[in-house]
């Protein structure tokens, strides 16, 4: 089998799997369905990268323009792969005209190759296609891709971390799944840009044939673990519930209250212990946390309290995430449900679920950290 045999098959495959992806995702019906499509167009813009493999030679020949064209989209990429992220985190987002702006360095590269590469023909042409690596506008091209890649990159890492924090401390339910899906994805993204940069880097060496080889491999492997993460967060539609994009962190909320009222008198101190004291005991008493969609709000709500005074009470004077805050009353009651010798025909998965956890892995991290045993040890002791 000839290189270019095996760089043909290489692309037929992964091509026909994101094409497979991407119909499903345009027509599957889940909601929100924004999510879906931005993912689906990340993929397309990858697979007709990734065409290259088989239909690079033809359209070099018939279409080299449209050849330099399919170069270009790569820079689309980043911008709708950010959206992606920002659509699964923030579940009422919701696009403006502000947001085309996204597109320049894609409208930029194409008007400068307009000036100069787009009308040339003939020999010129083949000449660009033979040396385009050291031409001064592909130098340019790989300029913007490596800025707009680290500026993404960032936009993303800090949407992941605001994400986590509002999460954990405004939603009771299951916020890791959503989370390590996300940072996955990141992680995958990031190590095959990686890659590509070395690859790039490297072009110039005596190695570039054994990298040509190493580039399909990396490329099938990366694409197999974002097609396993993608069939994994769709058979989990908790994966898609985001959270309330007008959520701010609570530590922002004290920061701006402190500053308006830089000091807290003894009467404000015992006014915040005795809320503390009535919240855990409403917790004890109505146990609310046995909801497994429990949100800070519908607490709030229960307690006929403004959730922005329930959010800093227990996000910033009791020191605890939302989150954490619910879970530890939950291990608690799973606590008292093993000791209790008339629940014992119950299974621990039925008594997580009872309570309201609705994820095993992150029941028994819970617990184990609240015990240091495993619900089975805890049962048995």
């Amino acid at each position: 089998m000839t290189e270019l045999g095996f760089q043909s098959i290489i692309g037929y495959i992964t091509v026909s799997i994101m094409l497979l992806l991407i119909s499903f995702l345009f027509t599957s019906n889940a909601k929100p369905r924004l999510p879906n499509l931005l993912f689906a167009t990340y993929l397309l813009l990858l697979a007709i990268d990734v065409s290259g493999f088989f239909s690079a030679g033809y359209l070099m020949v018939n279409f080299p323009n449209v050849d330099i064209f399919r170069w270009t989209l790569c820079l689309l990429s980043p911008p709708i792969l950010y959206y992606y992220f920002v659509t699964v985190a923030y579940i009422d987002f919701r696009f403006s005209v502000r947001h085309i702006l996204h597109v320049l360095p894609f409208l930029i590269m194409n008007g400068i190759l307009l000036i100069r590469i787009y009308p040339e023909v003939g020999t010129e042409k083949v000449y660009f296609f033979n040396h385009h690596f050291q031409m001064l506008e592909m130098y340019f091209f790989q300029i913007i891709i490596e800025i707009q890649f680290i500026y993404y990159i960032t936009k993303i890492f800090m949407v992941l971390k605001r994400y986590r924090t509002i999460y954990l401390e405004n939603y009771a339910s299951t916020a890791s799944l959503v989370y390590k899906w996300l940072s996955q994805l990141l992680a995958v993204v990031f190590i095959s840009h990686l890659l590509d940069v070395c690859r790039n880097l490297l072009r110039y060496t005596k190695y570039q044939n054994f990298l040509i080889w190493s580039d399909e491999l990396v490329t099938v492997v990366a694409l197999g673990m974002i097609c396993w993460f993608l069939l994994k967060a769709l058979s989990r539609p908790e994966l898609f519930r985001g959270i309330d994009i007008k959520l701010i962190p609570a530590i922002e909320i004290e920061t701006n209250l402190s500053s308006a009222s830089p000091f807290r008198g003894i009467e404000v101190d015992n006014e915040i212990s005795a809320k503390i004291v009535l919240l855990e005991n409403y917790m004890t008493l109505q146990e609310p946390y046995l909801d497994p969609m429990l949100t800070i709000q519908d607490l709030a709500n229960q307690l006929n309290m403004p959730v922005l005074e329930l959010s800093l009470l227990i996000n910033v004077y009791m020191d605890q995430h939302f989150f954490g805050f619910i879970g530890e009353y939950r291990i608690r009651k799973v606590m008292e449900l093993l000791k209790d010798p008339t629940k014992k025909h119950l299974t621990i998965l039925e008594i997580l679920y009872q309570v309201g956890f609705n994820s095993k892995s992150s029941f028994n991290i819970s617990f184990k950290k609240y015990t240091s045993l495993t619900p089975t040890a805890y049962r048995n002791s």
